[in-house]
This record gives structure tokens, C-alpha cells and sequence, in this order.
């Protein structure tokens, strides 16, 4: 029995040392073997970490040397990406088949609100477009792209389609050409190349408002002439019977007079009325444009001290407060402003405030010296403004209107501080939630290898484990037992796309549950009751999970568990998953069978693997996928290249028998 023991032992160890030096040779060159017991097998470990340090040294200079030789390419790439994010232009860049491969923050917030989670995840790398913007319209802007280019015409389309919260999308779509044939050589009379469009770029603009005061205009039209014609008419008729009919009696005469009278005023009213309404809307589209006060009012102080000639100091600015103003017009105004205060009160410098006052920024161009009268500062604000000597068609006054704010004088008698104090509008809050410090990490939000990928016809099995897109995703519960009541208290999951881990594409979400959560479930996940309270419920959080996760494939760790809490809510979400599921647990029992622990914990040890915000579901969802990526080359190590050969070969292993 002893001798069968040591056997065994001495057998598992070096199942063991052969497991260990494929992980070293295919998935983690840090991985080092730790025996104890036969000395000789020790031995053996021994050399085979003194081999994997060598190794991993050459793997790092081999690395290094790649990555210098790739470092232009890669140098390009990230610049293109960096610009594209950067870009206030919302950008979409699709291949063939309509499958997002890049996209920037702006288009992030453009089609995905905060209001409409689910519009965030129908936008992702590797996903349709065609979730976004509906599929017909872009199919037939491809068909007049490509129809244009074959007669060598423009090729760019332009159409106008609705969200789902009702706002209007101006789209521009440009074709993008991949390798073509040679061109034609002059003489041979060989057929010209032609250009194969392997994708498109779509430029995204929200037109809601523009739509908007286009169609109040043409009313504002219909109107005008609709109540024009009818007081020209009975003005024209009350003329003409005075015309015909000289000899009216002095009351009739009178009559028809009042008549030419009090349409003649009415027509006045509705056209100072209508005049109003005009200027409103010229207003309401007034190109205006957020920046930060202090960038506006240092721009205003250059031009005031290099074309007045006196000087301009920033006293009291709020450093954080942007504005929406129309810039160019506005530093005009203002310096044309401190050029009247030089040249008729003789003042030497003016000093600008800025702070926020309520709905408003209020700025104020402060002087010291003698006061202004009220007649003054009216006709300061109507005159014209002059600049440079010539006349400017805009007054103070007008400037302010399509602003939307107003200016006035006032005085400070302690202080002997005379001051403009003009009302400027706020710029919404995003503006200043873009000007924050960048995470030191950018989103990826591009993947150009997709533009050789098609994902409209292969099947799921026949694809290799490297092409596929999947989401990793994990639960946490209020207890372990499904079949017996327990629900589903929160859902996270992350995207795999191209054999890269997207972090900035996640799903999270707690779940009210309807019901308690076990001490002993508490414990590991650190959800309680009060922190469930207002959460949304599972048939609304599953139908976007299911939107999340759609034509990709999950993976879990022990999916099986996870996957049961799914299958029985289909009867009262209507959502079924149906995609492929693969498992780490079971892949993990394939490549390392003699390991003692399949946990997550130990996977990711030996993968070198590290696991923060372990037992979140999110955050064991993005160790999941990390460790799904380190197996995938010790799969293919053992033959396992596509995604039915790793389904079946899951089913053979111990573990594929459990059952929930």
C-alpha cells in the first residue's frame, strides 16, 4: 500500500511539473514550480525555474526588440485614436458589416444619455451599429456611396434620423477604401482599379433644436402672411369704397376710415410682435459656444492692453465658472467698451470680475474715477460699438439680447468704484465635467482589426477562441440555492473583444431582490437590505443585461451556477440567453487536471493573475476575464483552438456534472 502511495504521489507531482512548464511555455513565463518532497523531482523543478528564468529574460528582449520595431505603427495608431477621442465631432468608424470599431466620448454621450442606459449598451466595440441608428438608412446611404463612387461623383451621404427619446440626428456617412488593385498603366488599356469600401465613417450631430426653429419659423411665416392678407384685405376694401364713393356721408366716411384705421394698427401690433418673435429666434441660434471664463476674459485683457493702450487686470475670477457666449463678439464688445472709457473718462485701467450669480455668470468691468450719469451709460449700451475706427452693426445692448442676459451701470460709492455689470449665461455642467483631469487610463474605444472580421455568417463553434467576442459576467445572490427561492442581488459583466479586455465596456447593476439575503451571503459579498432599497427589479435589469451580452459569448466561472439564476427568470422576463457558455472552471480543469484547486483564486495565481474587488460582481467578472484570456494559449497547446472543440472538451470534465 505504501509503495502504491508513493507511486501515486510521485506520479501527480510530475502530472504536475508537466502542467506547470506548458503554463511557463504558453501563458505565464512568471509561473514557477513549488515541490516539496522527492528530492529528485526537486531537482527537476529546480532546472525547469532556472530554464523559465532564461527564458523569461529572452522573452522580455525579444518583446522589447518588437516592440521598438512597431513602435512607429503603434505611434500612429494611438495618435489617430487620440485625436478622434479628443474630437468635440461625434464619430462612429464601422467596417463592412456595420460592426463598430471605433468610436469616441462624444459619440458615447450623444447616442447614450444618462436617461437611457440602454442606448450605452447597444454602443460598444465589436457591436452593430445597426442598435443605434436603424439599419435601412444606413444600407441605403452605402448603396448611393458606392452608387457614387461608379460614376466617380462626391462620396459622402447625409440623412436625418430620430432616437428613441425623440431627438433628431443629422449623419454624414464616408465611405473607408482598403487595398484596391493596381491602377491601370497609361497605354495598355487595362480597366482602371477599383476601390473596395471596406467600412464607414459616420459623423453624428444633434440638429433637435435647429429642426425645431425651423419649423416655428415657417409657422412663424404662415402666420405673417395669413393675418397680413386679411387686414390688406379689408384695409383694400374700406380704400376702395371711399375710392368709388366720394360722396359717403360723413358717418359712413367715418366708418370706412376706422376701418383702415384699426387694421392699419393691428397690422402694426402683429408685426412688432412678430418682429420680436424674429429676434428671438435669431437669438435661440446664435452661434454660442462654452469656454471658461478666465480663458475669455485673459483673451479680452491681450486684445484691450495691445489695441486701447491701458491696461486690464483680472481681480475676483472664478477659475472653475465656463461660460456659453459667442467669444468673438463678446471680447469685441468689451473692448471696444474700455476703448470709450480711455478715450472719454480717461481711464487708465479697467479690472474684470467673475463670479456666478444664480442662473447667471456676472461680469463686471470695474474703473475707478469719476461717475457716469444714467444717460450715459443708456446710450453706451444702444451705440453701435466701434472697433479699430470703424463702426460695428451691433450696439451693447444687442450683444447682451442674443446672450440672453443683460448689462447695466452701477456705482459703489465707498469703494468710488464705478462698474458695467453684465449677466452672462452658464454653460451646462458637462462642459466642466470634460475639463477634469483625465483618468490616467484611456477608454478604448478602438479595435481596427475588426475591419477584417465578419461577423454576419460564420458560425460560433467553427470560429477560433481568439475571433470571438464575449462577455464575461458574474452574480452575486442571496443565498446558493436557485431552485429554491434565492435571487439575484447584482450583475456585472465586461467585454472581450479581438482577444482584448475592454475595461471602459462594463455592465453593473444591483438588483432588488423582493425578498431577504442570508447572513452567511452578507458575508462574502458585503450587499445588505438597506443598500437593495429603490434598486430597479430583475425584469428590468435582464432585458438590458440581455441587450449587453447580445451575438457574443458568455463566460463565467462556474457559469453553471450563475447561468441557472437566468434560465429560471425566462417565464417572468421573457429574456432567454441563448448563446454559447463557456466556463473557466471547466476550461481550467482541462489544462491543469492534477491542480488541486479550480477555484478563481488559484486559476488566477498560477496564471499570475491579480484579483481586485474580489466577491463585486463586476469586479470578479474582470478577473474572470483576465484569466479566460491567460487559458485560451494552454487550450491551444493541447489542440483546443475553436469554440466547440473548448465546448467539448468542457463536458468530459468532473466538474461539468455539477448540477444547480
Amino acid at each position: 500500500m505504501y509503495q502504491y502511495r508513493l507511486a501515486e504521489a510521485t506520479r501527480q507531482a510530475a502530472l504536475r511539473i508537466a502542467e506547470s512548464v506548458r503554463l511557463i511555455a504558453r501563458s505565464n513565463p512568471a509561473h514557477r514550480l513549488m515541490l516539496q518532497g522527492n528530492p529528485d523531482l526537486c531537482a527537476i523543478a529546480e532546472a525547469v525555474n532556472e530554464l523559465a528564468e532564461q527564458r523569461e529574460r529572452l522573452l522580455v528582449d525579444v518583446e522589447t526588440s518588437v516592440a521598438q520595431a512597431n513602435a512607429g505603427v503603434e505611434e500612429e495608431k494611438n495618435r489617430f485614436a487620440a485625436l478622434i477621442s479628443e474630437l468635440d465631432q461625434s464619430v462612429l468608424v464601422c467596417n463592412r458589416d456595420g460592426r463598430i470599431l471605433l468610436y469616441n466620448a462624444a459619440v458615447s454621450a450623444l447616442l447614450a444619455p444618462s436617461s437611457q442606459p440602454d442606448a450605452m449598451q447597444a454602443l460598444g466595440l465589436g457591436r452593430s451599429v445597426f442598435g443605434v441608428i436603424d439599419r435601412s438608412l444606413i444600407l441605403h446611404a452605402v448603396e448611393s456611396i458606392e452608387g457614387q463612387g461608379a460614376r466617380g461623383e462626391r462620396e459622402s451621404v447625409h440623412f436625418v434620423t430620430a432616437t428613441a427619446d425623440g431627438r433628431r440626428l443629422r449623419v454624414q456617412v464616408a465611405p473607408v477604401f482598403g487595398g484596391a488593385s493596381h491602377p491601370a498603366s497609361p497605354g495598355t488599356g487595362e480597366e482602371p482599379a477599383v476601390r473596395t469600401m471596406t467600412g464607414f465613417v459616420l459623423l453624428l450631430a444633434d440638429v433637435t433644436e435647429e429642426v425645431e426653429v425651423d419649423a416655428r419659423s415657417v409657422a412663424l411665416f404662415q402666420d405673417l402672411v395669413e393675418g397680413t392678407r386679411a387686414a390688406l384685405a379689408s384695409i383694400r376694401a374700406a380704400v376702395e369704397t371711399l375710392i368709388e364713393h366720394p360722396d359717403l356721408d360723413v358717418p359712413r366716411r367715418a366708418r370706412f376710415t376706422s376701418i383702415v384705421q384699426v387694421e392699419a394698427v393691428r397690422l402694426s401690433e402683429r408685426l412688432d410682435m412678430l418682429s420680436a418673435d424674429v429676434s428671438e429666434r435669431l437669438r435661440e441660434r446664435w452661434p454660442l459656444a462654452e469656454m471658461r471664463g478666465v480663458d475669455l476674459l485673459t483673451l479680452a485683457s491681450r486684445r484691450i492692453e495691445r489695441r486701447e493702450g491701458l491696461a486690464a487686470r483680472l481681480e475676483t475670477i472664478d477659475p472653475d465658472l465656463w461660460l456659453r457666449v459667442d467669444s468673438f463678439t463678446l471680447v469685441q464688445a468689451l473692448s471696444s467698451l474700455a476703448g470709450r472709457l480711455h478715450e472719454e473718462f480717461g481711464v487708465r485701467e479697467v479690472r474684470f470680475r467673475l463670479q456666478a450669480g444664480g442662473a447667471h455668470a456676472q461680469l463686471d468691468v470695474a474703473w475707478h474715477g469719476v461717475p457716469m450719469s444714467s444717460e450715459t451709460a443708456f446710450t453706451w449700451q444702444n451705440d453701435a460699438f466701434t472697433l479699430g475706427g470703424e463702426d460695428s452693426p451691433l450696439s451693447l445692448a444687442q450683444v447682451m439680447e442674443r446672450h440672453g442676459g443683460e448689462a447695466w451701470y452701477q456705482r459703489d460709492v465707498p469703494s468710488q468704484t464705478n462698474y458695467f455689470r453684465l449677466l452672462l449665461p452658464l454653460a451646462s455642467e458637462h462642459a466642466a465635467a470634460r475639463a477634469r483631469p483625465r483618468r490616467p487610463n484611456r477608454p478604448e474605444f478602438y479595435d481596427f482589426d475588426l475591419f477584417h472580421h465578419s461577423g454576419a455568417t460564420d458560425a460560433f463553434d467553427a470560429r477560433r477562441l481568439t475571433e470571438l467576442t464575449y462577455t464575461v459576467f458574474d452574480t452575486e445572490t442571496t443565498g446558493l440555492d436557485p431552485a429554491n427561492g434565492d435571487e439575484i442581488i447584482s450583475i456585472g459583466a465586461t467585454r472581450i473583444v479581438n482577444g482584448r479586455l475592454l475595461p471602459s465596456e462594463t455592465f453593473e447593476s444591483l438588483v432588488d431582490p423582493k425578498r431577504g439575503i442570508s447572513p452567511a451571503s452578507i458575508e462574502v459579498h458585503g450587499i445588505t437590505p438597506d443598500l437593495l432599497v429603490g434598486q430597479p427589479g430583475i425584469g428590468q435589469i435582464l432585458p438590458r443585461f440581455w441587450r449587453f451580452a447580445e451575438d457574443t459569448v458568455l463566460v463565467g466561472h462556474n457559469a453553471a451556477f450563475d447561468m441557472r439564476f437566468l434560465q429560471l427568470k425566462e417565464a417572468q422576463t421573457g429574456v432567454k440567453f441563448r448563446q454559447p457558455v463557456l466556463d473557466t472552471l471547466l476550461l481550467a480543469a482541462i489544462v491543469n487536471p492534477s491542480e488541486p484547486s479550480q477555484s478563481l483564486e488559484a486559476i488566477a495565481g498560477r496564471l499570475g493573475v491579480a484579483i481586485i474587488g474580489r466577491h463585486t460582481a463586476l469586479g470578479d467578472a474582470l478577473a474572470t476575464a483576465e484569466v479566460f484570456l491567460g487559458l485560451i494559449p494552454l487550450l491551444a497547446a493541447q489542440g483546443i483552438h475553436t469554440l466547440g472543440e473548448a465546448r467539448d472538451a468542457s463536458q468530459k470534465t468532473y466538474y461539468a456534472r455539477l448540477k444547480y
